[in-house]
């Protein structure tokens, strides 16, 4: 007899797999996706873009590194991308009881019933993830003794489910970024704070017009991105007052929705650690980090933007520039963890945009004011 309990992963296009649960026993449902990464299941787990979503992996063990302890760093946890799982569910092919790792104080069979979140090893993955590539991303449920509808959570704004309620501040440098909380991976505040800066983080719908900040950083997030009425009406005015604007996967898609393009969700999405992309106009390719399900059409990018970086897959968009002012995006994450930073260099550049404008307005400054002095534009002042 098999002393884990059984349960049915049910998906929208009647396929069925039985499988054993290592997790929380109770039915859920949500949209069903894959993700390729050998490692990282602490950090993705805990990524609040995966909200609402049956995470499945391809790589065949996980479980043999347990899940870190919850110690604090910076004001965060400091292995993990927020401070709990988002997943709804987590699909895997074997589950390793036994772990072992430096910082490892719990399994993940025993995160997961703490944090109420079901897990079900025994399943098929490669086969299902042949399902999932050919149909595209479908809903799912998991079914333990009672049966329960199914859930889509692309209907609902799940950015004001993950987003922060109110402001928090971190570090005290120079540099004020207002940090626009879409669902933020921690690991991006922490790249942030490596530079000498002070990060204003604050929520999705939040109006900063008041605020007083060098630089606008708009976070990942998950969900589609034409539900962020308010973050892009905001980003709309700040695109005109030109601060420093850096974008990073929903923020990416929130800037171009501002700007005049338009997003689509993809078939399956970009979820994985090796996702290659193009930087356009030179042959210089990265590896990166990706999880998204919608993304920009670039038939839709407006005159005075140009594409920056391309998904050398799918030849999708997968990130913008303004051609005269110091605003960028990508859609992938420079900040990975676990995964590539080939790109890590980004937030460097952002820095650098900052640091400039703070020096062309200095000289505006003094060339316009006299001896009465002059703030600079709204939200963009010293």
């Amino acid at each position: 007899m098999h002393k884990h309990k059984k349960a049915t992963l049910v998906l929208e296009d009647d396929s069925e797999f039985m499988g054993y649960s290592f997790g929380f026993e109770g039915s859920v449902a949500g949209e069903i996706v894959f993700n390729t990464a050998m490692t990282g299941y602490p950090e993705s787990l805990t990524d609040p873009s995966y909200r609402g979503q049956v995470l499945v992996l391809t790589y065949p063990s996980i479980g043999n590194y347990g899940v870190p302890g919850k110690t604090e760093k910076d004001g965060m946890l400091e292995f993990f991308e927020s401070e709990h799982i988002h997943a709804t569910a987590l699909i895997i092919s074997d589950y390793s009881e036994k772990f072992n790792h430096w910082n490892a104080t719990q399994s993940l069979g025993d995160w997961l019933k703490t944090e109420k979140v079901p897990g079900l090893f025994g399943i098929d993955t490669r086969k299902l993830t042949k399902i999932i590539r050919d149909r595209g991303s479908m809903l799912a449920k998991i079914i333990f003794e009672k049966d329960i509808p199914f859930y889509d959570p692309n209907k609902v704004n799940l950015v004001d489910e993950v987003s922060i309620t109110k402001k928090r501040v971190y570090g005290n440098g120079k540099h004020r970024i207002l940090l626009i909380d879409c669902g933020v991976k921690s690991n991006i505040v922490r790249y942030l704070l490596r530079f000498d800066t002070t990060v204003i983080r604050v929520p999705w719908d939040y109006d900063y017009s008041k605020e007083d900040f060098d630089g606008l950083f708009i976070s990942n997030g998950p969900g589609d991105p034409e539900m962020c009425i308010p973050t892009i009406a905001h980003l709309k005015d700040s695109i005109q007052d030109e601060p420093p604007i850096f974008g990073i996967c929903l923020g990416h898609q929130l800037i171009a929705l501002a700007a005049g393009a338009k997003t689509y969700k993809l078939k399956f999405g970009h979820r994985s650690h090796n996702q290659p992309v193009l930087k356009v106009g030179t042959n210089k390719a990265y590896l990166t980090s990706q999880n998204h399900g919608f993304a920009v059409e670039n038939d839709s990018i407006p005159s005075g933007w140009k594409s920056s970086f391309e998904n050398l897959n799918d030849q999708s968009n997968e990130g913008l520039k303004h051609e005269t002012k110091a605003i960028f995006t990508t859609q992938f994450h420079p900040e990975a963890s676990s995964g590539p930073t080939d790109t890590a260099f980004l937030f460097g550049e952002f820095i650098g945009m900052i640091e400039g404008n703070k020096g062309n307005r200095e000289i505006r400054d003094k060339g316009n004011r006299g001896d009465k002095g002059n703030k600079g534009n709204r939200g963009n002042r010293e």
